[in-house]
């Protein structure tokens, strides 16, 4: 369960202290607590017992912070989501060990991997076709800088002939797995290095909602049977792909999320995890049975009108997450706590108004801390983070967008 009422008014001090010690901040106020987000970071290495976790970089989209997650005994490596990304954080000396976890068809992108031996050795395309395999050597005008690649695998539930989870990669069948592995390894200027399979459908679906048990029933009993299911499928996999290719093949699978470190880890085909919600723990991620959440990000936004006396305006707010439209999309107001969205308006691009019992006692200018839905959009919409121990700001770092980048 997340954080209950005492906790959050504790929150709601500490913020309120170090803004004020900060002095004049912009709106609307980014936050990452430190103390949570190492909690959070030692969490996922005691549910990894072991395994390295790579840090998945779109859920954090702050420099600073992937570099702190790496620096966490435990993690290794970063899970890019796109190539320009992982070729900016390879020219920031972030990591020299970076997998991008969709294909790419950034021509723009793959020119510069192909022309950089350095690029080429720390970066790991991702392909589940012949035809990206393609679109890399129609960017190169020579192959003797070989390009890593591994083979996304779906992962998801299959039920007689419907396929639960998210429709990622078209490959299923070991055939046709083994097929596209082979056409890479006999391919000049690749070199196979493994294969993803990641359970999106296990790692983020809450499945300990309140209010709804039985809906929360049945997506753990689709979690454990898409669970069981996978471990079989992945020795499977793996024989038939050391038969077809060798074992070097295969030095690198990736599996897992936030919320299915654990399982993940535990089995002996995977050889990493991947997390990144898991240390700033959004408001999705309240409700799943396999941790605690310690919530670690927020955004202050301040009252700029009193419509009513039990009603609060907030300037801005509309960050609505991505996903399926519905209200567990929309941020959550947060500290002081016990408030809530209108119905009428619920988080808007210019206005959010709140009410509840804290909002009669809020003045114009005071800064009300919401919660993002998922875990690194809000960082898209502000152009730094201030980092919070205790009750004070110990350092302000750019995002991604405080950079000027867009990935």
């Amino acid at each position: 369960m997340p954080q209950g009422f005492i906790d959050r008014n504790r929150l709601w001090s500490r913020l309120t202290a170090a803004c004020q010690e900060a002095g004049d901040l912009a709106t609307p106020v980014g936050v990452v607590d430190l103390d949570a987000f190492d909690a959070n970071a030692r969490d996922l290495v005691r549910r990894a017992a072991g395994t390295p976790i790579r840090v998945a970089s779109k859920s954090l989209r702050v420099p600073a912070l992937i570099r702190r997650a790496l620096a966490t005994p435990g993690f290794h490596g970063v899970l890019a989501f796109t190539l320009a990304e992982a070729l900016w954080l390879h020219d920031q000396e972030v990591s020299d060990d970076l997998l991008v976890a969709y294909p790419s068809v950034d021509r723009a992108a793959l020119g510069r991997l192909v022309a950089s031996p350095s690029a080429a050795a720390a970066i790991t395309l991702m392909v589940d076709s012949v035809d990206h395999l393609d679109l890399v050597d129609s960017v190169r005008a020579s192959k003797a800088v070989p390009i890593r690649v591994a083979i996304d695998i779906d992962a998801g539930l299959r039920v007689g002939p419907q396929l639960v989870g998210p429709k990622r990669s078209p490959l299923y069948d070991t055939a046709d797995v083994v097929g596209l592995a082979t056409a890479v390894a006999a391919r000049p200027g690749f070199h196979l290095v493994g294969v993803m399979t990641y359970e999106g459908q296990v790692a983020g679906v809450p499945d300990a909602v309140p209010r709804q048990r039985a809906r929360s029933l049945v997506v753990r009993r689709l979690k454990g049977a898409s669970l069981a299911q996978l471990a079989v499928r992945r020795r499977e996999l793996a024989d038939a792909l050391r038969a077809a290719v060798g074992p070097d093949a295969l030095r690198l699978w990736n599996a897992g999320g936030s919320g299915s470190l654990a399982e993940s880890a535990a089995d002996p085909t995977v050889t990493e995890v991947s997390a990144g919600s898991g240390l700033l723990v959004p408001a999705l991620f309240d409700h799943f049975e396999s941790f605690e959440p310690r919530p670690a990000a927020y955004v202050g936004l301040p009252v700029t009108r009193k419509p009513t006396p039990t009603i609060a305006t907030l300037h801005g707010g509309g960050l609505v997450a991505s996903g399926p439209a519905g209200a567990d999309r929309l941020p959550v107001p947060w500290a002081p706590p016990g408030l809530h969205l209108t119905a009428l308006e619920g988080a808007g691009e210019v206005q959010t108004p709140v009410t509840g019992h804290p909002a009669a006692l809020l003045r114009i200018g005071d800064l009300v801390w919401l919660r993002h839905a998922k875990s690194g959009e809000l960082f898209e919409h502000l152009p730094e983070v201030h980092l919070l121990t205790g009750a004070s700001f110990v350092e302000s770092v750019p995002t991604y967008r405080g950079l000027g980048l867009a990935f």
